[in-house]
Order: C-alpha cells, then sequence, then structure tokens
C-alpha cells in the first residue's frame, strides 16, 4: 500500500495545479518515482470511483492526468462556470490578461512568480471566456504558454498586442512597472460593467 502521506501530496499537487501533469513531473514534485506515481494515481483512482460522497476524478491521457469533476455533477459545475462568465472581470483576471497581452508567451509559472499568487482558477475562467489561449510550451512539454487571442484584440480595439501602450518598453522590462494599470484592459471591466447595468435595467423594465 501507497504511503498516506505520498497520496495525500499527489492529490494537493493536482488540484493546485489547475492544468495537466505529466507523470515524471509529478514524481519529482513529490520526491518519489514514475512507478510509485503510477499505483498512487491508481489508489485514488480507485477512491474516487467507490466513494459516492467524492465529486472528483481523474483523467489520463498521453502519460499526464488532471482531476477533474464527475459527469454526473456536470449540471451544477456549469451553473458555476456560467455565473463566473456573467460577472465582471475582477481585478485578478484583470491583471493576469495585463500580464499575458505584454508578455507572452508566458507560462502559468511565470504569471505566478509576477503576481505572488496562485492563477490556475484565473487562467481557466479567462479561458472559458476567450480572451486567452494556450499552447503547448516548445521549450517545456510539461507544461503550458499563454496567449492573447483575436477576442481580445477585438474588444480592445488593437490590430496587433504591438499596438499596446508602451508595448516595446513594457514587454521587456524586467520590472514589469504599472502592467497590472494597463488602460485599456481596465476599460474591459468598465464595458462589461455598462453591459450588465443595462442589462439589469432592461430586466427591470420587463419584470
Amino acid at each position: 500500500m501507497p504511503s498516506t502521506h505520498l497520496i495525500s501530496a499527489l492529490e494537493s499537487v493536482l488540484f493546485i495545479s489547475g492544468e495537466p501533469l505529466a507523470s515524471v513531473r509529478l514524481a519529482k514534485i513529490i520526491g518519489t518515482d514514475e512507478s510509485t506515481v503510477t499505483d498512487l494515481l491508481q489508489v485514488l483512482m480507485e477512491r474516487y470511483a467507490n466513494d459516492e460522497t467524492c465529486g472528483l476524478m481523474l483523467i489520463v491521457k498521453d502519460s499526464k492526468v488532471t482531476l477533474a469533476t464527475k459527469p454526473e455533477n456536470a449540471i451544477f459545475v456549469e451553473a458555476l462556470t456560467k455565473s463566473s462568465l456573467q460577472e465582471n472581470l475582477s481585478k485578478a483576471a484583470l491583471e493576469v490578461l495585463s500580464i499575458v497581452a505584454y508578455r507572452s508567451p508566458i507560462s502559468r509559472a511565470e504569471i505566478e512568480a509576477i503576481r505572488g499568487v496562485n492563477c490556475s482558477f484565473t487562467l481557466r475562467n479567462l479561458l472559458l471566456r476567450d480572451l486567452i489561449e494556450r499552447q503547448d510550451n516548445p521549450d517545456d512539454q510539461r507544461e503550458y504558454v499563454y496567449f492573447p487571442t483575436f477576442r481580445l484584440l477585438e474588444s480592445l480595439g488593437l490590430q496587433s498586442t504591438g499596438d499596446l501602450p508602451d508595448y516595446q518598453t513594457l514587454s521587456v522590462d524586467e520590472r514589469l512597472k504599472m502592467i497590472t494599470d494597463l488602460p485599456e484592459i481596465a476599460r474591459m471591466g468598465e464595458k462589461n460593467q455598462t453591459g450588465q447595468e443595462k442589462s439589469d435595467r432592461e430586466n427591470e423594465i420587463k419584470e
């Protein structure tokens, strides 16, 4: 029976990651070997499958694994997702969006190094809103890199990221000064707010 401590550690890492992780990377993170990770994953898979009170499951593909929610709970997950998409962009989302806009291609680890906090949930919401996209990292197949989407550029009224204010300076500035205060992206939040207020007024009239 694998160590309960390692099982706990593996589950925590998968939970906080927010994206698929390779077995070799998991082994390195929790301080063991790939064979042990395989055994640990099997234990977790069986535990999730046999516990009806647990809403989690594992998805394994191409030597990568991610933590997911069980299909039978899809309606509740979708309710949360739709709610998040309809809400205004949060300050955290605007910050991450600014960083991706100026520094793409950029990995999640690099974004978190800049902000100093975990960004997995924020990145997931921005992906769902089609404001950013991700691709395999050509320098490290164990992770992704993020880019702004055409929809983001369209929303900002820009032809390319090079049209962002002070792009040539801020895209290479190691100090990254004022990058999270990008006025154009901040105005996206204002536009969303205006749209939401308009929708609320229309709903009030209908009622």
